[in-house]
């Protein structure tokens, strides 16, 4: 089950102005959406300096249970003032472990643990002279030798060569569901997301802040987000790979005002996928690279 958006009275304070905000709903990989729920009972907070931890918060999906991070709410005020609206945390319940279930004449805090029922036909063993464990009966070791000889001309499925499970091809996968570009965050939000849907769940702010604008890190992938006005260039690229290569990761880069020609050039001779961002938040595949990779997936 989803929750579904409201909108809600929001009071700046620092000018006292009123607001209606209604929380905005993030698509799952699973194509459900995930929408955070707002806290009516703790006043918003004015943001005063950014931090990555501050403006990101971990929302599980009600469909499949996928936990993920997802952008903090904000609202921005005609004054000036950019609001940070208090979230619940509906997840904390589905952390808790379920109650144990109540075992019938246990009254006890732990889990019950039913004891299984002994045959019917093996009578209860002597308390006086237990018998020590001997070899097994003649007929038993027969059998069993029998067993094992069937089984060792007999190939088991196991023994049979796993062949590969190919990737789930693009058009089996639900459609992306992206975030229209208005700010450079919604740019950042927009590629993460993308990640997301193509497979790679644990997008995360990269450890090296590269060149310009923002890296985004993934196992096995690294990425950057330029939401500047100006194409990437050359350097830009070059030093995205590098980056990559040291950290034996592959590469992406995700662009608002495309590439120069010597960049492109230089990303088709390394293999780098360049994506241009356009304003509804669709990446969009510039070389043949980026293409294959939103074909195939991560």
């Amino acid at each position: 089950m989803g929750v579904m958006s409201e909108s809600v009275p929001v009071r700046c304070p620092a000018c006292r102005r009123e607001h209606r905000f209604t929380a905005p709903s993030y698509p799952c990989a699973c194509g459900a959406p995930v929408t955070p729920v707002l806290d009516r009972r703790t006043a918003p907070s004015a943001v005063a300096h950014r931090s990555w931890d501050d403006e990101w918060i971990a929302l599980r999906c009600p469909a499949c249970g996928r936990q993920g991070q997802w952008p903090h709410p904000e609202l921005g005020c005609a004054c000036g003032t950019a609001l940070r609206l208090p979230v619940t945390d509906p997840s904390a319940d589905a952390h808790a472990e379920p109650p144990a279930a109540p075992c019938a004449g246990h009254a006890g805090a732990g889990p019950a643990v039913e004891p299984s029922p002994e045959p019917a036909s093996s009578p209860p063993p002597s308390s006086s002279t237990p018998a020590p464990p001997g070899p097994e009966p003649t007929s038993t070791s027969t059998s069993t030798s029998t067993s094992h000889s069937a089984t060792s001309r007999t190939p088991t499925p196991q023994a049979r060569p796993q062949t590969p499970q190919p990737r789930t091809p693009a058009a089996q996968r639900s459609a992306f569901r992206p975030v229209a570009i208005r700010t450079a965050r919604d740019a950042v939000t927009s590629a993460a997301l993308y990640l997301h849907w193509l497979g790679h769940q644990d997008v995360r702010r990269a450890d090296q802040r590269p060149t310009s604008g923002i890296g985004l890190a993934s196992r096995g992938l690294l990425a950057q987000v330029d939401p500047s006005a100006r194409p990437a260039s050359l350097r830009d690229v070059e030093c995205l790979w590098l980056t990559a290569m040291t950290e034996s990761a592959e590469c992406v880069y995700f662009s608002l005002a495309g590439y120069a020609d010597d960049a492109r050039a230089r990303a088709d001779q390394l293999r780098v996928p360049l994506f241009v961002l356009d304003l509804t938040g669709t990446p969009q595949p510039v070389n043949a690279t980026a293409g294959a990779l939103d074909a195939r997936g991560g």
